[in-house]
């Protein structure tokens, strides 16, 4: 991961957190205010965090933060560019309007400080020493997941820094609801073997069984057929197009993400390999939205996937 940042930045931004942070410190009084007004909690870690009781300048520094906030009706100040985007994630509308600080793994710490952020939701920890770096400026800075979390326990993660784990504890019981409605309405389709690929210039890859989307798929008593049982929570090396049976299936969801994608997915279907797949000859290949079913996902982009399922495997 690599940050932009100065180290004259670095200072200058630290002097002015504690000029700042010494003209808030006038009498005892005030400071007996603001430490009623935060909170310690336990991030994904393992550490101990004040956090603001009740944060309104938040910076959102993951794609899952941001939409698990916007699932909760809470507007970050600041987010970061969708994987393979120069917007937030596509799929997230709401989003259109938030100041960018950076890329996922290309954030520019000063752009975060302009914002004067109390609450910086850090996402998953790829880097300790930038992670440090960060809390020194900010110190009310959460990770909020593993990089090996499920959407569902990274969005109580982010749930709990922003004091809203009982919303959304509700929101994810009506998202099982939900899930278990569209489950019994698939009808021939209950337990069908779904294929999940991202498609790259490179070719297709594999959705592991611990991705987002396919965690969403379990939910609807859907499966995945044998090929694709791998363990992890990313994607496979991309296979060859002579191995292209491995994505066979009784549906097939294709998403692309990188420039360059769309047109290998062209070419590809092109090929006799690809007209001789079983899914491409009963007409189920559907091509989705990368940024939602190929990527890291949160509770919205749970609810749109499953909205998807219900309407073309539920007829």
């Amino acid at each position: 991961m690599s940050w932009s940042m100065t180290s004259r930045v670095f200072s200058v931004t630290a002097v002015g957190i504690l000029a700042l942070s010494a003209c808030g410190s006038d009498n005892g009084d005030d400071n007996s205010s603001v430490e009623a007004d935060t909170r310690t909690i336990t991030d994904a870690q393992g550490t101990e965090v004040d956090v603001p009781t009740n944060p309104e300048r938040v910076v959102a520094l993951s794609e899952q933060d941001l939409d698990a906030m916007l699932a909760l009706d809470l507007k970050p100040i600041g987010t970061v560019n969708g994987r393979g985007q120069n917007t937030p994630p596509a799929y997230l509308e709401d989003a259109a309007d938030i100041d960018i600080v950076g890329n996922i793994g290309e954030i520019s710490l000063d752009s975060v400080l302009e914002l004067e952020p109390d609450l910086v939701l850090f996402g998953a920890s790829h880097d300790q020493e930038v992670l440090d770096q960060v809390r020194e400026l900010v110190p009310a800075t959460v990770v909020t997941y593993e990089l090996d979390a499920d959407w569902k326990s990274a969005f109580l993660g982010t749930a709990e820094a922003l004091n809203a784990t009982d919303a959304a504890q509700a929101w994810l019981q009506e998202y099982q609801e939900t899930a278990d409605t569209v489950a019994a309405g698939l009808g021939d389709e209950a337990g069908a073997e779904v294929s999940l690929i991202r498609w790259s210039p490179d070719g297709p890859s594999i959705m592991h069984e611990g991705a987002f989307a396919s965690l969403v798929i379990q939910d609807l008593g859907l499966n995945r057929p044998e090929t694709q049982h791998i363990d992890g929570f990313s994607h496979s090396d991309p296979l060859s197009l002579e191995n292209l049976s491995q994505i066979d299936a009784d549906w097939l969801f294709v998403g692309t993400l990188v420039p360059g994608s769309d047109e290998a997915l062209q070419e590809a279907r092109n090929t006799p390999a690809f007209a001789q797949l079983d899914v491409v000859d009963n007409d189920r290949f559907i091509e989705v939205d990368g940024t939602l079913w190929t990527s890291r996902g949160g509770p919205i982009a749970a609810e749109q996937i499953t909205t998807e399922i219900a309407q073309h495997l539920g007829g």
